[in-house]
């Protein structure tokens, strides 16, 4: 599997997990189950991606603005995630805040998969990052595995 049908496929999950949480109310079990793989997943597909996708993309001088442009999509996302994960899932802010973050991951996803993309296959050559999407599967595993400690680290900073 190459490093880009890897995300892409990430990306279709993701695109359900919103599509569920949305079409949830309150703090319904279904909405807590469905944010709760969400937010995990996106977090290690999000370390995994910049570990193994975006160094490898910075790595080339022609790939650095979008990589950097991605990766900072990634921390704002995170920033709201987390506000989210600390919120009650019934109230009413929570919704509204849930449905920026939305807009702006599936706005991120489109771009990493229409713009970003095409951008790495001009610049990175297929023999250079073939492998990768075995390495973007691993690192995410890993990954998973260091969610909650690094919210916690990151709590306490």
């Amino acid at each position: 599997m190459s490093i880009y049908d890897a995300i892409r496929a990430d990306h279709a999950r993701h695109r359900e997990l919103l599509a569920t949480i949305a079409d949830t109310e309150g703090a319904s079990e279904a909405r807590k189950d469905a944010w709760s793989e969400f937010f995990r997943d996106v977090k290690s597909h999000a370390a995994a991606e910049e570990e193994t996708f975006y160094s490898k993309l910075m790595s080339k001088t022609w790939g650095q603005d979008a990589a950097r442009h991605s990766v900072e999509e990634h921390a704002q996302m995170d920033d709201m995630m987390e506000e989210l994960h600390g919120m009650d899932m019934s109230s009413p802010e929570w919704l509204k805040t849930f449905n920026k973050l939305r807009d702006e991951y599936e706005h991120h996803m489109e771009e990493e998969e229409d713009e970003v993309f095409g951008r790495a296959r001009e610049v990175i050559p297929e023999e250079e990052i073939e492998g990768y999407g075995e390495r973007f599967r691993a690192r995410k595993e890993r990954e998973l595995d260091l969610v909650e400690a690094k919210r916690e680290d990151q709590l306490e900073d």
